[in-house]
């Protein structure tokens, strides 16, 4: 279904056509699909809502959640660092992304045969999901320094010939995240600050919040399994976190005034802009093997999407283990933002997964009701 929206009246003025939206969003405090979420609407470059419901935790004398509120924004590192590093670097001349990975690290193809493929895997691959790697190993359960985190990834096994199988691999983004350092020869989080977060105003984003600042993000577990505390201000995956909170698959924490400036970047690509429209164009397209929803680096809608029903098939995003999530719509020049901490006080439950096309789809019909 296609839409052409009606012009907003007025962003800062309170909007009764989100009422739907709004509603989703108490019911699923309601139903403790989490405690409390930011939430923001971009279109055409204006920002419609910015937005926040809820608490910290569910106790009542918990903080309010505000708009400016930080939260761990998880898998959403894959794109706003990692993939966007890419981007950058790809449009500048400097990432070559049919580059095999073991040309940059090469203790991914030490030790491995002909038949184990690790040749064969590329920059491509690991941004498309389709490396042949697994999708998760819980390296940390004996992992205990970044080196023995890395070394894990470099050394799992590639299961599938690259570029005949998609999924999702946190492992493949870890070693993307560190090749494009090595690359750079530096750090992914001091690049991205400087090449993309301050260009962008993101100033609220960033690797590893000072002590100071953890009170005010919202807490996302009580860890009775890896460190036995809560993680309140500090990177909930454990694989980031041994990682000194700084990888490739996690690590930032970001609001979302941030992530709507950022998606403004990317709807608004050209010559003055940060990203290019080729760029975009590019890395927007899903890549082999057939029936993979992913692009490079960002996913796009499929059947049962967490973007609901009216996201087009011009259409990137991707989630975060957290309850974050990130949605632009190319073609409708529009972005959806939301951020909660759904694994709060525990991670066991999946009611996210229903509230997120819920409230997608509930935004998209506001927007075309009569002013």
């Amino acid at each position: 279904m296609s839409f052409v929206p009606h012009p907003e009246r007025s962003a800062n003025e309170p909007d009764s056509r989100f009422s739907e939206a709004y509603s989703v969003l108490h019911q699923a405090i309601s139903d403790h699909a989490f405690p409390g979420c930011a939430f923001g609407l971009l279109l055409d470059g204006q920002v419609l809502f910015a937005d926040a419901l809820g608490r910290f935790t569910y106790e009542s004398d918990s903080p309010s959640v505000m708009p400016t509120t930080r939260y761990d924004i998880a898998s959403l590192t894959k794109v706003v660092s990692t993939t966007a590093m890419a981007m950058l670097l790809y449009q500048r001349g400097q990432l070559d992304l049919d580059m095999p990975v073991g040309e940059v690290l090469p203790g991914f193809i030490i030790g491995r045969d002909a038949v184990q493929h690790g040749r064969n895997v590329t920059i491509r691959h690991l941004l498309a999901h389709s490396s042949g790697l697994p999708g998760y190993v819980p390296l940390f359960h004996t992992a205990t320094t970044p080196y023995a985190v890395l070394r894990g990834c470099l050394e799992l096994p590639i299961e599938a010939e690259p570029g005949t199988r998609a999924e999702y691999s946190d492992p493949g983004f870890i070693l993307l995240g560190k090749a494009l350092e090595t690359i750079v020869r530096e750090p992914i989080a001091s690049w991205v600050t400087r090449e993309i977060f301050s260009p962008l105003a993101m100033t609220a984003t960033t690797f590893c919040p000072p002590s100071a600042l953890r009170a005010e993000i919202p807490p996302t577990e009580d860890d009775e399994l890896f460190r036995q505390r809560v993680i309140q201000g500090e990177v909930q995956d454990e694989h980031a976190f041994l990682l000194h909170g700084a990888a490739g698959h996690a690590g930032i924490f970001s609001n979302i005034p941030d992530l709507l400036r950022f998606s403004t970047a990317i709807l608004t690509s050209g010559t003055n802009s940060l990203f290019l429209p080729a760029t975009i164009e590019l890395f927007s397209q899903r890549q082999p093997p057939p029936g993979s929803s992913r692009a490079l680096g960002w996913d796009t809608p499929s059947e049962e999407s967490s973007s609901g029903q009216y996201f087009s098939r011009q259409s990137i995003g991707h989630l975060g283990y957290s309850g974050c999530s990130l949605w632009i719509d190319l073609s409708a020049k529009l972005a959806i933002v939301l951020l909660t901490n759904r694994t709060w006080p525990h991670r066991e439950s999946q009611l996210i997964r229903s509230v997120r096309p819920v409230f997608h789809d509930a935004v998209r019909k506001a927007l075309y009701k009569p002013l």
